[in-house]
């Protein structure tokens, strides 16, 4: 097969870049079933440039930028690029806002899965969230009533022509079944969403989870926030915490939301007062084990939830014990998938401070909460994911 996904990738820093980076990691390395594969990436920033040395033995691959973020014209370049690439398949990773954070072009660019397979080439969509759970205020498409009713329109269009791809993956059964029930879908399926890690050669489970890291506490939270990622909630929490445990530092890995510019600095402006907060600013795929391998508990400040949590695998692969507010998707995942942590309310910032203390304080409960992750995100490692996706390619080529 000669595989094509659209997608971002390191080192863009755009939405979903992480998972494709570890979805192409495993399937570069199955030579067997694939002879080449062609990356349609976003457009880097001038001095950038996408890696360009193959591995021996491994599946050449090839970045073709041919789109950039916000543009009205992705969809036809994005089609052109393929109908010169000429792939077998065509794989789109991507949630309703990969394109664009403007309305007008984020929709153009969700119908190119529906242009691509109208042009006459097989289309899987791999489609990290849907409208109807998305909360539009916190992920900063909502402004008032209308407009969300009317975004909310244009979302159901939207997904009618992504649900014309020959094959829809989610990640979320609660998904699967409001695509099947609203739209009457017939080629939606529950896609793993996998570990970002395999966990083969790696040791037992003893040896994979670490007892608690020595000195003070630290408290990492990941992601690209501003919109429904809020750490204002967190520093507040971070505060509360501070006279009890003097020395315990608040990591905050990552960047601002492209919908949010400039949200982070507002951040450090206005909690400058508070001492132990640092921001990492962009986290490269390196340095992401040193990152969480340093954390004593992971923290999803999340007002709302978008899909399933790419995050919270990365934390139960590491084996790392988690913080959770207790909401929509992401209590879902939870329950269903295995995984374990402390929840606290939304907006509650007490409620976060005293759940981050029953983990930091309780040695014996972050270990457990840990463990439970770690199997939970190694039960199915990502490298597995690759080989379903590439036995439905296989079904959709006979």
């Amino acid at each position: 097969m000669r595989i094509a996904i659209v997608t971002t990738h390191p080192p863009s820093k755009g939405s979903l870049n992480e998972y494709a980076y570890h979805f192409v990691r495993f399937l570069r390395l199955k030579p067997e079933s694939a002879a080449e594969l062609f990356l349609l990436v976003d457009e880097l920033p001038e001095g950038q440039s996408y890696p360009s040395e193959q591995e021996p033995g491994s599946i050449p691959v090839h970045f073709i930028p041919c789109w950039n973020f916000g543009a009205w014209n992705n969809i036809l370049r994005i089609r052109n690029a393929v109908r010169q690439v000429n792939p077998d398949i065509v794989l789109f990773n991507i949630q309703f806002a990969s394109f664009a954070d403007k309305k007008i072009p984020a929709t153009l660019g969700l119908l190119t899965p529906w242009l691509v397979k109208n042009s006459g080439f097989k289309t899987v969509v791999l489609l990290h969230n849907i409208m109807e759970t998305v909360n539009l205020k916190s992920a900063g498409f909502g402004g008032n009533t209308l407009i969300e009713s009317v975004i909310r329109l244009f979302g159901n269009i939207v997904t009618r022509f992504i649900l014309a791809a020959d094959l829809v993956a989610v990640t979320i059964p609660k998904y699967v079944e409001i695509l099947e029930n609203k739209y009457h879908a017939k080629n939606v399926i529950l896609a793993p969403h996998g570990s970002f890690e395999d966990p083969v050669g790696k040791g037992s489970l003893e040896n994979r989870i670490s007892p608690v890291p020595e000195g003070a506490p630290n408290i990492m939270t990941f992601g690209k926030f501003g919109t429904y990622k809020k750490v204002e909630i967190l520093a507040e929490a971070f505060e509360m915490l501070l006279p009890a445990h003097p020395g315990a530092r608040l990591v905050i890995a990552g960047t601002d939301s492209p919908n949010m510019k400039g949200y982070l600095d507002g951040v450090k402006t206005q909690f400058s007062h508070v001492p132990n907060i640092h921001f990492t600013g962009y986290v490269s795929e390196e340095d992401v084990p040193r990152i969480f391998g340093e954390a004593w508990v992971v923290v999803f400040p999340y007002t709302s939830t978008t899909g399933s949590s790419g995050v919270l695998h990365q934390a139960g692969g590491f084996g790392k014990s988690v913080v959770l507010p207790n909401l929509g998707d992401l209590a879902e995942l939870v329950r269903e998938e295995g995984y374990d942590g402390e929840f606290f309310e939304p907006t509650d910032a007490r409620s976060l401070a005293d759940a981050i203390c029953r983990v930091i304080d309780f040695p014996e409960r972050q270990l457990e909460i840990g463990s439970r992750n770690f199997l939970a995100a190694n039960g199915l490692p990502i490298s597995d994911v690759v080989d379903w996706y590439i036995f439905h390619f296989q079904e959709l080529l006979k």
